[in-house]
């Protein structure tokens, strides 16, 4: 028994007579007649009283009719649920991201728009660093990250890279340089510096160190943490100063103050990664969310 015995059968019991049916079904009468017979033969019992008048159902027709219809339409939900999953519009899409990318309107506005165009689909999402993020989507625990990428890119990620961003210097407020609007990185010469370890966020520490050794000085190093919202908290603890992304600045701790680099600044970069294993349409829809966020469209 085949779903189109059971479209045929419902066809005949709603017109009631096989020539309409036949013309409802655009196929001709002899073919129906023999599909509705192959079908009773199949199933062992008679479902159609058969006239001149034309064809009523019998008691197993009536009984049947009410399944047919039950299990045409859950096969139709059935090849609805496969499109949607094939198109990305359900499931569940496992997203990363550094504690420093999610203050980014990029990440932000991807997650907003994405959850806003396809609501259907369960968002878990997991803060940690970028080394983990990669980790996890190396182990395929992760579906994508929004992360710091560095030059050196692992081949089975692939990465949408986005707008690099400029950082700025950190200060207490009670600090002789708080009052400025920009300054130069060398006048941070002898304040010890409130980072976090390399092996947390590798590109955001290199790039940050990599500046200072340009601007003359090696920083010294006061404190660690291993989250930058922590940075700012320690800094507004007057324990250094330190270099943070721009869009950091929406922590607003009392204590602090954000300023401006006056020449070459560091830049913080930022990306979207997931294994080139993932051909998932969640993940696609992901990226393309991303990219029409990060070109102003979302």
């Amino acid at each position: 028994m085949e779903l189109r015995h059971l479209r045929y059968f419902l066809a005949v019991a709603e017109e009631g007579n096989v020539t309409r049916a036949a013309e409802r079904l655009h196929i001709s009468q002899p073919p129906l007649s023999q599909q509705l017979k192959d079908l009773e033969r199949t199933l062992g019992v008679t479902l159609l009283n058969r006239s001149t008048q034309g064809v009523t159902l019998t008691a197993a027709g009536q009984a049947f009719r009410d399944e047919a219809r039950h299990i045409l339409q859950a096969a139709e939900q059935a090849r609805l649920v496969a499109v949607r999953a094939a198109k990305g519009q359900t499931g569940t899409l496992r997203v990363g991201f550094t504690s420093s990318a999610a203050f980014n309107p990029v990440v932000a506005g991807t997650l907003r728009e994405f959850r806003r165009q396809w609501p259907d689909v369960q968002v878990l999402l997991e803060e940690t660093n970028t080394t983990r993020l990669t980790e996890s989507l190396l182990n395929q625990k992760l579906d994508a990250a929004f992360l710091r990428p560095t030059a050196a890119e692992l081949p089975e990620l692939r990465v949408r890279r986005f707008k690099d961003e400029r950082m700025k210097v950190v200060l207490p407020t009670s600090h002789p340089l708080a009052h400025l609007q920009r300054i130069e990185l060398r006048r941070l010469a002898q304040d010890p510096f409130v980072l976090f370890p390399r092996q947390v966020g590798l590109s955001l520490h290199d790039a940050i160190i990599g500046a200072c050794q340009a601007a003359g000085f090696e920083p010294r190093l006061a404190q660690e943490t291993p989250q930058l919202s922590s940075v700012i908290n320690l800094v507004a603890a007057e324990l250094g100063v330190s270099i943070v992304p721009a869009s950091l600045a929406q922590i607003q701790v009392r204590g602090v103050t954000y300023v401006d680099i006056a020449g070459p600044a560091p830049m913080a970069t930022l990306g979207l990664a997931a294994n080139r294993l993932n051909t998932a349409p969640t993940v696609a829809n992901l990226v393309s969310i991303g990219e029409k966020v990060a070109r102003g469209r979302g």
